[in-house]
Formats: structure tokens, sequence, C-alpha cells
């Protein structure tokens, strides 16, 4: 992998949900409080096992398609009280970031995750950025990261590597998610991390020039 051209400007992406924060305690119960209001069966421990997609698209898999707007848009009215304050930073996430910023870099979180509550969450844990697009999702993403000129992009999904590649970014993904190392690397990811923890060590030897983990 080559470095970074000395001089240019350093900008790293990172998705949220299990990259950045563990959201799934929260999210679980929204998806309960939902299903008792509404009086639809939700499994809320596997839709917490596929966390990565937009919420129509997990939705759509409990209710008919002309009730998807109305249920998001009371999920997420729901998500703020429940869900925001049940997240918690994910080993090394604010160290991550620590890392981006020691090399003058820039941080930006691109989501699924609806801005707003997305937003929420950061200050929430105290995890200051300088830029986020949220309900964005794999090509999507691809088109926010090149607005924001982002060189690298961090996620734990299939669907961040396809954004990465979209932006013509490294896709360096981490295991932390619903998928393990072997098929993030199978799926084309730049570099493979079992955490965040190990993000500053790999960011430090990319802006040097050595080859990345897989």
């Amino acid at each position: 992998m080559a470095a970074v051209t000395s001089g240019a400007p350093l900008t790293v992406g990172f998705d949220l949900d299990m990259t950045l924060l563990d959201t799934r305690p929260g999210i679980r119960a929204t998806y309960d409080a939902v299903a008792a209001e509404t009086g639809v069966r939700i499994d809320s421990a596997l839709a917490v096992t596929r966390l990565g997609p937009p919420l129509e698209v997990e939705l759509a898999h409990w209710f008919p398609e002309h009730r998807i707007p109305e249920v998001a848009d009371r999920y997420r009215e729901l998500y703020v009280d429940i869900a925001v304050p049940a997240c918690v930073p994910l080993p090394g996430a604010a160290e991550a970031v620590a890392a981006v910023r020691a090399h003058g870099g820039r941080v930006v979180v691109v989501t699924g995750k609806h801005g707003p509550n997305a937003q929420r969450h950061l200050d929430h844990v105290g995890l200051a950025v300088d830029a986020l697009a949220g309900s964005v999702w794999a090509q999507q993403k691809g088109e926010a990261l090149r607005a924001e000129a982002a060189s690298v992009y961090v996620g734990d999904h299939l669907g961040d590597i396809t954004g990465a590649r979209a932006a013509g970014a490294l896709a360096v993904a981490v295991a932390t998610g619903p998928y393990g190392a072997e098929a993030l690397r199978e799926a084309g990811a730049d570099a493979v991390l079992e955490d965040l923890t190990a993000f500053p060590a790999w960011l430090d030897g990319h802006l040097a020039g050595a080859p990345s983990p897989r």
C-alpha cells in the first residue's frame, strides 16, 4: 500500500454502529418498544445481528411496505430516550479518533443511521467529529466519503467496504460487527483489524508506507 503523499490532507471516515459504538442494547430495546406499541412481533435479538443497512431495510422484515414510513418515524422518536443513553464506545474508539487528530487529520462519520440520532450518540459519548453524513448505505456512503475527500474508511460491514471502494478510499475493516476477519478479507478489505485498538498503529504504519495487515 502506498503512503499518503506528503502534505496531502488526511481525512478518515468511520462507520458508527459496531465500529465506533456498541449500540445493540439500545437498538434492541427500541425494537421491543415498537413491537409493544404496534402489536407486531419483532425478533429484536435477530435484528441487532443485522446492523448496518438503514432502518427501513430491517423494518421490511416485520411490517408491510405501506407501514414502514410511519413505524420508522416512531422508532426514531423512541430511539432518542431509549437507545442513545444506552450506547457505549467500543474499545479503542476514542483513541482511533485521537490518532487521526494527532496526524493533523479530519474525522468524519458516515453511517446508515438517521443523522440527528447519530449526532446524539456522538454527543452522549463525547466523540467530536468534523462532519457527519447519515442515512447513507453502501454506494451512497461512497458519495458521502468522496464529498469529504476521505482517503480511508473504517467499518465493520461488507457494505462499508463497498462504500470505501465507491469513494476510491482504503477499506479498513474491524471484526467487531456481524462479520469475522476472514469474511472481511474475502470481501476485499485493504486491512483487517480485530478492533479499533489496533487502528492507531495501523494508521502510523500506513502514513509511513508500511504494508497493511490482512
